[in-house]
């Protein structure tokens, strides 16, 4: 009870603050803080995911970067989400709604089960979780009922194809998946990279009404594989940066753009 007492003050302060802050309204702070967590990164991913922000989000954004690499080298060698590098993950979201964050983008697909799995408590938090491959998902499943999922690291195929098939039972609709995996791929140089894709996504997934990459580091070459596919092929950075924008527009923290 003499502990209980000595919150009394403590909490009656909180309250009076509380009391003295309308409903709804938001900090007089204009510039969003946005966390970003990678796990891989290469200079194309972190130039398209900043540029795809300040143009959802607005030029002044402000970014919180976090890298986890040892999180995304355990689950590639084990070759599933292994709870060490879960906890990892999850604890790194909650870092940086600690630090200020007012959303995060969880830019790994290897790590998109973990992102699905912590929406309760964001919510709890107040500081959402925006997982990179859902927007762009649920955009694919608009569009056509072959999707081609393509990855350079086996690992991101499944939690992908998880996030495209959730975002199909919600849309009510049915769709067929294609898994196209170039291994060894991450880190080749350009043109050849491009020539690859588009020689094994025809080969493997000729009947794909839409492609979509798994990896934000992938995005940097879609426009050229489009066109020589003839098919549309979706990147995460544009898709998961107007997320970000409507998360924060749900906040009061972002208008529109």
């Amino acid at each position: 009870m003499e502990r209980l007492r000595n919150f009394v003050p403590l909490l009656a302060f909180a309250a009076a603050i509380l009391m003295s802050v309308p409903c709804g309204a938001q900090p007089d702070r204009r510039t969003p803080r946005v966390a970003l967590v990678y796990t891989v990164t290469t200079p194309e991913l972190k130039a398209d995911v900043e540029r795809a922000l300040r143009e959802s989000v607005g030029a002044d954004v402000e970014f919180l970067v976090y890298e986890v690499p040892e999180a995304f080298n355990e689950i590639s060698e084990a070759g599933y989400v292994v709870p060490h590098a879960a906890a990892r993950i999850a604890a790194t979201y909650m870092q940086a709604a600690e630090d200020g964050a007012d959303a995060v983008l969880s830019i790994c697909s290897t790590v998109e089960d973990v992102a699905y799995a912590m929406q309760d408590a964001a919510r709890f938090v107040g500081v959402p979780v925006v997982m990179v491959n859902d927007a762009m998902c649920r955009e694919a499943v608009r569009r056509g009922g072959t999707v081609a999922v393509v990855a350079t690291f086996p690992c991101s195929i499944a939690p992908t194809r998880r996030t495209l098939e959730r975002a199909a039972r919600e849309a009510g609709c049915r769709i067929e998946v294609r898994e196209v995996v170039i291994d060894g791929g991450f880190g080749m140089e350009r043109g050849r990279f491009e020539r690859l894709l588009a020689e094994r996504i025809a080969a493997e997934a000729s009947d794909a009404d839409v492609v979509i990459f798994t990896q934000g580091s992938m995005a940097y070459v879609g426009g050229s594989v489009s066109r020589a596919l003839g098919v549309p092929v979706l990147t995460n950075p544009v898709f998961s940066a107007h997320a970000v924008a409507e998360a924060l527009k749900a906040k009061g923290l972002a208008g529109e753009r």
